[in-house]
């Protein structure tokens, strides 16, 4: 080879062309170098599907905690306001005053208790039936918007209770049916308390997402549930909504000051903490686990690059002998190494965010498939698969991904770079 053939040869800098091109020649796939190819396939596919899984479980486990705070947030109170010493016999003032609290949307009293609950068919189910006045129940977004059958429209001035839609299949009840409630507080007689049963026409049907809520609660008028309770007069606890659920802390104070009576409150931390620790804590051991599949991948990366640094070990020696510097070398399967991870981890983005966009219509077409429920609401709560993408998140899975691609080509590189050009063409 003539010199100014060498000369043109030579790279002419860090990561020139003549860099490149040989990079990209030795990830073409050959007839001699199936098992290259294959296995920079597999790597590749297995950084695809790693980063794809983690985008996907990530965002599923997102979904899951927003969908749930904001079920659980939206039926219940932000913070609990129940009494001290006394009776809420003042309820209505309290409220009013707890309404003025700046950053409180509103405050609702409230009677809660257990009965048991027949309809037209079935056997009976335990319920939890909640006493609220009409104005309050219409506050409550998740519930007002969400209503299936009948409506909301003079919930006080009757005695129809309002029900949610799994609890009206499994019970075989529709709107204008009576479904009978039957308490174990019921009337004091001389041979002691008997249970009190009374039927209720369902006037409302309500969904709300979240199969716990709509299958086991009964909104009843606040003046009846005080007479079905024996709680005349009086409430068991005001539910107070906040703008900030994060911020219950700093009105807390405001609140107690509002009450000008001695009070207990509790948030919705503290009632949720359990669960919603548990769920951070799967989230967490679910990164870990799925971490693994990329950092198989790139293992895969290493093995591919051995054998592509045995298999060039004769071209290297001309590339040296021709001027090609080690740096020149390193660099050339740093790139060969590089690209498979970073085409990988792009193609894993791009097929996360598809599935995480699609994933209620993917869940059906395998349920469909298989003939069976897959995410069934009755053991997930949720009436669909909920997936939200965090950009953080998914940032930090692509540069988990690409430092660790990185990190696997840097061995057989370094090894590309200390091949010795005499050893290498001493039985050519």
């Amino acid at each position: 080879m003539s010199q100014a053939a060498v000369k043109e040869a030579r790279p002419a800098g860090p990561f020139s062309a003549f860099e490149r091109m040989v990079a990209w020649r030795y990830l073409r796939s050959r007839r001699k170098e199936t098992v290259i190819s294959v296995i920079a396939s597999i790597s590749f596919l297995g950084i695809m599907l790693g980063v794809a899984t983690l985008i996907v479980v990530m965002a599923v486990m997102n979904g899951f905690r927003a969908e749930l705070l904001t079920r659980i947030l939206g039926i219940n109170g932000h913070l609990i306001v129940t009494p001290v010493d006394m009776p809420l016999e003042d309820y209505a003032e309290l409220a009013k005053r707890t309404d003025g609290v700046s950053g409180v949307k509103y405050a609702i009293p409230l009677i809660d208790g257990q009965a048991l609950a027949q309809g037209n068919v079935g056997s009976g189910t335990g319920v939890l039936v909640r006493g609220i006045r009409g104005e309050d129940l219409s506050r409550i977004a998740l519930v007002a918007d969400n209503i299936r059958q009948g409506s909301l429209a003079d919930f006080d001035s009757g005695e129809g209770v309002a029900i949610g839609r799994r609890m009206a299949e499994n019970l075989g009840l529709a709107v204008g049916d009576i479904i009978t409630l039957i308490s174990p507080e019921g009337d004091v007689t001389p041979l002691g308390t008997t249970p009190r049963l009374k039927g209720y026409p369902v006037t409302a049907i309500f969904e709300v997402g979240m199969s716990e809520y709509d299958s086991s609660i009964v909104y009843m008028p606040l003046s009846e549930a005080q007479l079905y309770f024996n709680m005349e007069g009086r409430v068991q606890s005001i539910e107070v909504y906040v703008d900030d659920p994060d911020g219950v802390d700093a009105l807390k104070p405001k609140i107690e000051a509002a009450a000008q009576r001695p009070i207990y409150m509790t948030d919705w931390r503290q009632r949720n903490q359990t669960f919603f620790s548990a769920l951070q804590v799967e989230r967490n051991v679910m990164f870990m686990i799925l971490t693994l599949i990329v950092l198989v991948a790139a293992l895969n990366i290493i093995s591919g690059l051995v054998m592509l640094v045995k298999d060039k070990g004769h071209d290297i020696a001309i590339l040296r002998t021709m001027g090609a510097t080690r740096g020149a070398i390193l660099r050339i399967f740093l790139m060969t190494g590089a690209a498979i991870g970073v085409v990988g981890t792009l193609a894993g983005v791009a097929l996360g965010v598809v599935i995480c966009l699609n994933i209620e219509r993917i869940r059906e077409f395998f349920s469909w498939l298989s003939g069976t429920v897959l995410f069934n609401p009755e053991l997930y709560f949720l009436s669909q698969l909920p997936a939200r993408m965090d950009a953080g998140e998914t940032l930090s899975v692509v540069a988990m991904a690409l430092i660790l691609s990185f990190l696997a080509t840097l061995f057989p590189a370094w090894r590309a770079a200390r091949l010795d050009p005499v050893e290498a063409l001493r039985y050519e």
